[in-house]
């Protein structure tokens, strides 16, 4: 009874500590109110507001680069940021719309739909949940470290290549001008050079470097202002005041201008044509589908099919170009307003203008779209791009549309989304938790981003990450917890609540503005330097991942997908052929590559080092370097292979150490093991390994080792005349060069004559 009496409060103790931890595993946020205060509630309210007034333009700005309407960003940075906050470890990342996801995004989609269309849209949120998902079961199941398979100079390669393309897909937004993309981002970016080359808009580009100087001039002021935000009110109040934005609609009847006319007239025409030729496509393939079926692949009626799918397929690609080249020269045009006597507009190519007439002096161009033109409702342009209407209120509650086709289409890119966007989001929570001392949960911030990922898509948000610029503001805006996230997403409610409207002047070229001052911090140079230093073929992954990256752009996952292989097989290919050397003893007593160092060499001992776990890829490549090595010393006796890199042992392994170890003693060589750890031992007892080499036969250590070995192999030969007792040098067959090496890497290394005398 006393036992029982002297327990029972201890055990309820223990068990409320239980239901403590569970709920805290369940809920990581209820550990912001440990101790919480005032001073804490005051800092995280300012650090979250600060992070909002930054947030909320770069959200916009970024859902744009994702190829998706303004206000989808702001969508994104409403629930996801605090939703990532209540379930993640970090007490400070900030999480929301950033630059790589939303450019993969847009990337993944681009395939798919028509970029803003409404099937468009629908993806995105799609994606949004299938990243979601994808991270959310990483965490769940503490699967974390599969993002060891993005290794650091594929990231870095990727992320500069990244960076330069994100920076680029703004020029047109920068420059003012339209252009269609091509098959590859570089090509798009020469397009939009030409065009700013002829038709820059000249206001629209004064905006975008007047917001470049009030974001890069209070930067260096001070860091706490928030430079975003100042540059959107000022920039916003200049192209209200200024009627920045002017549009006219207008019919194709109020144009006078023939070449306008024909040009609006074929290029629907060419559209209404791939129309058609893609219905006969889609119903071509049902029929394709169909014969496959019911038939054999390699009958007549399925042939035939098949080129006739291929002939239609060359003639949408041809109807696709005509309609490029058609849209091109309608961006081309520019016309001048005059008015006629009965008050309304008429408008001329600016050789065509009527010598009497009166023009605005406004170059208006006609918006021209993937759509047909409506020639009763042309919309032509004379001003600079703005963001527009913002519908007001919160986006309604709903699940996104699940598509099993678009499904399987996203699958791959959805993948490298979620794994790329965790590692933006877990680099720079180390690199917060490292200066705030806090503990962090790599599965933990998986299943609070997959979260953030999964409740945005019911609330029509596209993927999103942990921003590095908005961590950083967070942090130094004093955020204590993840409040301070809470406070962002209350900000950005308000916004989208009483505040549209006031985003409607808001120039796009300020937006592309940006975007590309936020991505200059994705830049690291030093990053592919660093990976050169470290290995070379590190550094050359890099670069191959950030060239790669580059040429394929748009197509972003091929790029990654190269660094992953080239990663992979290389990891392959050193781990076939280990780094092996034969050892003797330095000054200091260490055994260390007898080649690498100019050390003399025992006649009789052959001690070898094997650098890897032994394993079915490398064990054929140890027994031919070992055998290699022993019939290359006519004096040997005794074996003696240093295991410490051994750190796994499999059954190709084991077999080929027996193998080795029967054919060495045949040869008449001695055999025995150093430095094997517990675990390759335990291997060894099972399979009766450790019986057939002696317990006599396997030592703690080499240096140790030798010294049983030498009492019995080196016969005749005095202790101090061993190399591996005694170190000896061999300065001569030291290169010149090699030799300066050696001096400043070893101080004991004297080398020269001296060397030789000792």
């Amino acid at each position: 009874m006393a036992v029982v009496k002297n327990h029972a409060p201890g055990g309820r103790r223990h068990g409320q500590e239980n239901e403590s931890s569970l709920l805290v595993r369940l809920f990581p946020f209820l550990r912001w109110f440990e101790n919480y205060n005032l001073t804490k509630l005051r800092a995280d309210f300012l650090a979250g507001l600060t992070v909002a007034l930054v947030l909320i333009p770069q959200s916009m700005a970024y859902a744009q680069l994702a190829d998706l309407p303004a206000y989808y960003g702001l969508y994104a940075a409403f629930l996801p940021p605090l939703v990532a906050a209540l379930f993640g470890s970090s007490h400070q990342l900030a999480t929301g719309p950033v630059a790589v996801v939303s450019l993969m995004t847009a990337t993944a989609l681009e395939p798919l739909a028509t970029a803003g269309s409404e099937s468009f849209i629908a993806y995105a949120i799609l994606l949004a949940l299938m990243v979601g998902v994808f991270q959310f079961l990483l965490g769940v199941f503490r699967l974390g470290m599969v993002v060891n398979f993005l290794s650091h100079p594929v990231v870095n390669g990727f992320t500069n290549a990244a960076a330069i393309i994100i920076a680029t897909s703004q020029l047109s937004k920068l420059f003012g001008v339209d252009v269609d993309k091509a098959e590859h981002h570089y090509q798009t970016v020469w397009n939009v050079v030409i065009a700013a080359w002829h038709h820059t808009h000249w206001p629209t580009l004064l905006l975008a470097l007047l917001a470049f100087a009030i974001m890069v001039i209070l930067k260096k002021v001070n860091p706490r202002i928030p430079n975003v935000l100042a540059a959107v009110l000022v920039t916003t109040l200049i192209s209200w005041a200024t009627g920045f934005e002017k549009n006219i609609t207008t019919g194709l009847a109020d144009i006078e201008a023939g070449r306008a006319h024909r040009l609006v007239e074929e290029y629907n025409r060419t559209l209404g044509e791939i129309r058609a030729a893609m219905e006969s496509r889609v119903a071509l393939s049902a029929k394709l589908r169909e014969a496959q079926k019911s038939a054999d692949v390699h009958s007549t009626a399925v042939i035939e099919l098949e080129a006739q799918a291929a002939k239609l397929a060359v003639e949408v690609e041809k109807l696709r170009e005509r309609a490029g080249d058609l849209r091109a020269g309608l961006r081309e045009l520019r016309f001048a307003a005059v008015k006629d006597p009965a008050g309304g507009v008429r408008f001329f190519l600016p050789g065509e203008v009527p010598p009497e007439a009166e023009v605005d002096g406004v170059h208006w161009r006609i918006k021209v779209s993937n759509r047909p033109v409506d020639t009763a409702a042309i919309r032509l342009i004379g001003g600079g791009a703005v963001v527009g209407s913002i519908p007001r209120g919160l986006p309604g509650i709903k699940a996104p549309k699940v598509d099993l086709m678009v499904l399987l289409d996203l699958f791959t890119m959805s993948i490298i989304i979620s794994l790329l966007g965790f590692m933006e989001a877990i680099s720079i929570a180390k690199a917060i938790a490292a200066r705030t001392g806090q503990r962090l949960d790599p599965n933990q911030e998986l299943i609070g981003q997959g979260l953030a990922n999964i409740v945005g898509s019911f609330t029509s948000s596209y993927p999103v990450s942990g921003s590095f610029s908005r961590s950083a503001v967070n942090m130094q805006a004093g955020a204590v917890t993840g409040l301070s996230s809470a406070f962002s997403s209350f900000v950005v409610l308000i916004t989208l609540l009483f505040f549209t409207p006031l985003l409607f002047y808001l120039p796009q070229s300020v937006l592309a503005a940006i975007i590309m001052m936020a991505v200059v911090g994705l830049l690291n140079v030093g990053g592919f330097i660093h990976a050169w230093r470290a290995q070379k073929y590190d550094g050359a992954i890099s670069l191959i991942t950030f060239a790669s990256t580059l040429v394929f752009a748009p197509h972003l996952d091929r790029g990654i997908l190269i660094g992953v292989v080239l990663s992979l097989a290389l990891f392959l290919l050193r781990n076939m052929k280990p780094e092996m050397a034969t050892l003797s003893r330095t000054p200091e007593g260490a055994y260390r590559d007898a080649d690498r160092w100019g050390l003399e060499k025992c006649r009789h001992v052959a001690v070898i080092r094997f650098n890897d776990s032994l394993f079915f890829a490398n064990v054929n490549y140890l027994e031919d370097r070992i055998l290699m090595m022993v019939s290359s010393m006519p004096e040997l006796k005794h074996v003696l292979i240093v295991g410490n890199g051994i750190n796994e042992l499999d059954a190709s392994g084991e077999v080929a150490l027996s193998v080795l170890v029967s054919r060495l003693r045949e040869l008449g060589y001695d055999v025995s093991f150093s430095g094997l750890n517990d675990h390759v031992l335990d291997v060894m007892r099972r399979t009766h390994l450790y019986d057939k080499i002696g317990e006599d036969h396997l030592f703690p250590s080499v240096a140790y080792a030798v010294q049983q070995i030498h009492k019995g192999s080196c016969i005749g030969v005095p202790d101090g005349e061993c190399p591996l007792l005694k170190p000896k040098f061999k300065a001569y067959e030291v290169a010149p060069e090699r030799l300066a090496i050696l001096k400043k890497a070893s101080p004991w290394f004297r080398g020269g004559e001296e060397a030789g005398k000792s």
